[in-house]
């Protein structure tokens, strides 16, 4: 399939810009608002492309945006168009266990911080987990990761501290232990609440271990999972693409929906069927008005991240207890797909390359703050 990919970029030097299959890079436009400079990019896109071509959000905030201003985009964009609100109420995780409360879909337990006398027990036990309700918010200024575990009186009254420091709701949320095995995924695309294309794939490995992304991830069945998410994405009249995590529950036998992400995944690849389809694909050609021909699931298909997996292998090494898993070099020989290597493509890779050495430099440098267990 011979399309023309524009991409509207963070940053000018980064990996991704690096990619030969890109048609253009665009920055971000200066603007008093981030909703402002949104516009007024795709506006300016939109001109120098000069015909309408299929919008995908890569992040949630731009989800929201497209959503918000549909009608604005439509005349120079094809997009999916949830209702206004449902990319805004499912990717704020307060809201979204309001909407899993209404349908019926297991979440755990959240708890709202409003005020320093609200965090000063644990209304679940020891660990829970802190997550700010729309980390698009927070300028992560302040050493607070948008989702940490909270294991002691210190750590509770650390994210405490932190809360007051950053604008946005924080939550409280009954923690479920990690286990080999546990940690799902869902990604697909849908059309008015009816599914067009999905998979279900399992979390083998994961940066930091037991509570990051996704490393390793290999597509399997799982029946309940895709019930799961067909049922909430119909009840929503979902339209677009989606990426859901769910962590199962032995002490209920229940998958438990974590995050609902109302954009591409990063890991979206991991789900390129017999045929060759995946959720971009099935977005532009329906999008596009044209016939998608679906193949079979590749079940045991795998995918990992190069620079992310190392990095947890390397923290296994230094003692933590990162679960089980084969060698980093021996899951790079045998993956199906990598998120940075590609032989006609290389220079991504080597973007990667400088950018993650860039990162742990500067991270060696700098004094890490006062903060929970990540």
């Amino acid at each position: 399939m011979d399309v023309a990919v524009h991409a509207v970029l963070a940053a000018p030097h980064g990996p991704v810009a690096q990619s030969r299959y890109l048609a253009s890079r665009t920055l971000w436009a200066s603007a008093p608002t981030p909703e402002e400079s949104f516009l007024a990019t795709l506006r300016s896109t939109a001109k120098r492309m000069g015909r309408p071509a299929v919008l995908l959000p890569m992040d949630d905030i731009t989800a929201i945006y497209i959503a918000r201003h549909s009608a604005i985009l439509a005349p120079n964009f094809l997009v999916s168009a949830p209702a206004a609100d449902v990319p805004a109420r499912v990717a704020d995780k307060h809201t979204l266990a309001a909407t899993c409360a209404e349908h019926g879909i297991p979440h755990p337990e959240i708890r709202v911080i409003e005020n320093a006398a609200d965090v000063s027990a644990a209304p679940f036990g020891y660990p829970l987990m802190a997550k700010w309700a729309r980390p698009w918010l927070s300028t992560g200024e302040h050493g607070f990761r948008s989702t940490m575990v909270v294991r002691t009186p210190a750590d509770l009254a650390a994210v405490a501290d932190l809360a007051a420091l950053e604008p946005g709701e924080l939550l409280l949320q009954r923690h479920l232990a990690p286990r080999p095995d546990a940690d799902w995924f869902f990604h697909g695309y849908f059309r008015d609440g009816s599914c067009v294309f999905s998979g279900t794939g399992r979390k083998e490995r994961a940066y930091p271990p037991t509570a990051g992304i996704t490393t390793l991830g290999r597509w399997l069945p799982n029946p309940e999972i895709d019930e799961t998410a067909r049922t909430l994405a119909k009840a929503l009249g979902y339209s677009g693409v989606l990426d859901l995590d769910f962590r199962y529950d032995p002490r209920d036998g229940r998958h438990y929906l974590l995050d609902f992400n109302p954009r591409v995944g990063a890991q979206f690849r991991l789900f390129g069927d017999t045929g060759g389809m995946d959720v971009i694909r099935a977005a532009y050609l329906d999008l596009a008005g044209e016939p998608l021909d679906v193949g079979a699931p590749h079940y045991d298909r795998t995918y990992l991240v190069e620079n992310y997996d190392l990095l947890r292998k390397l923290m296994r090494a230094r003692g933590t207890n990162s679960g089980k898993g084969r060698g980093w070099l021996a899951s790079l020989r045998q993956a199906d797909e990598l998120a940075w290597y590609a032989s006609d493509d290389f220079e991504p890779f080597v973007g990667m390359v400088k950018h993650t050495f860039l990162r742990a430099l500067k991270g060696r440098r700098k004094q890490p703050p006062r903060r929970p267990h990540d």
